[in-house]
């Protein structure tokens, strides 16, 4: 099996940020983005990393990039450790198949999350108020029901904790006008994501998209796109309606910690290779299917 990589080092870079799962370098005109097999629950990053996760996450994001790509630009220049700058050259094994080449941007200090269906924290919002981040949504919807049309529910972007979910105004306060046209993409990308996700055995339920402005002062996608870690995946025959559904994210994780004895702060409990196992497992599906006959129309 292949080494899991929890934290990178590669002397000579910069580093620019590190966050859940991803470290970011900065290389003047262009940042790396390499994505480690870290693995968070409840805000807290576990001991033990998930092998091959970055790279799974990694070929997913640039699935999608590509084949989104004519909604929206995005900041990929390459992933083949080849194409980068020469002093990324000496780590290239461990760049390949898990790093990016992006574009530096001014990113909206937002997160555009698009809900096609009720779950989450949405759904704990509409049991109590029946309004999701200021949208007020018909009575009488149940668990896990897809709404009549997705919905925009931006969140603040916290640097530590969860991140608040936020009305549109809210969104225009801090990012003007721009904050409009990000979540006409938004709608725009999930829409097609859903149904090409739809027509392969997946349900996307909901998931978040991030937007940064570049030099020529064009919206572009950033980040992550349609991972399991930033979208809520569901299998579609397993769905039904008025409960919990079966997610391909880390949801194996948070029902294993849940039955253990611990207060949810750092450090974190080590974990079971069977968990292990079972998390790679999911991840991997999740690839799988949803690159599966890439030529169905």
């Amino acid at each position: 099996m292949e080494q899991a990589i929890r934290f990178t080092d590669f002397p000579g870079l910069s580093i620019f940020r590190r966050g859940k799962v991803r470290d970011v370098y900065d290389l003047g005109e262009t940042l790396l983005i390499v994505a480690t097999d870290r693995i968070s629950a409840f805000d807290v990053i576990m001991e033990d990393p998930i092998p091959g996760k970055g790279k799974i996450l990694t070929e997913l994001s640039l699935f999608w990039f590509e084949l989104t790509k004519h909604i929206i630009p995005n900041h990929v220049i390459s992933s083949n450790p080849a194409d980068y700058p020469e002093i990324c050259k000496p780590f290239a094994d461990q760049l390949e198949g898990r790093s990016m080449l992006v574009k530096k941007t001014s990113p909206l200090p937002i997160e555009c999350v698009i809900r096609g269906y009720l779950a989450g924290s949405g759904w704990k919002e509409y049991i109590s108020s029946g309004i999701v981040c200021g949208i007020e949504l018909p009575n009488g919807l149940h668990q896990s029901e897809q709404l009549n049309s997705p919905i925009f529910t931006p969140a603040t972007k916290a640097e530590e904790g969860h991140d608040e979910n936020i009305t549109l105004e809210q969104a225009m306060a801090l990012c003007g006008d721009r904050a409009l046209e990000a979540k006409q993409y938004s709608l725009e990308l999930y829409s097609f994501a859903h149904e090409y996700a739809l027509k392969r055995g997946i349900i996307l339920a909901d998931t978040k998209f991030e937007f940064g402005v570049d030099e020529n002062g064009t919206l572009i996608l950033i980040d992550e796109a349609l991972t399991p870690d930033s979208s809520r995946y569901w299998l579609k025959d397993s769905y039904a309606l008025g409960q919990v559904q079966e997610n391909f994210d880390k949801q194996v994780l948070r029902d294993y910690l849940e039955t253990l004895d611990w207060n949810k702060q750092a450090p974190a409990p080590h974990l079971p290779e069977h968990i292990i196992d079972a998390i790679t497992s999911k991840y991997q599906q999740a690839l799988t299917i949803l690159k599966q006959h890439q030529a169905l129309s």
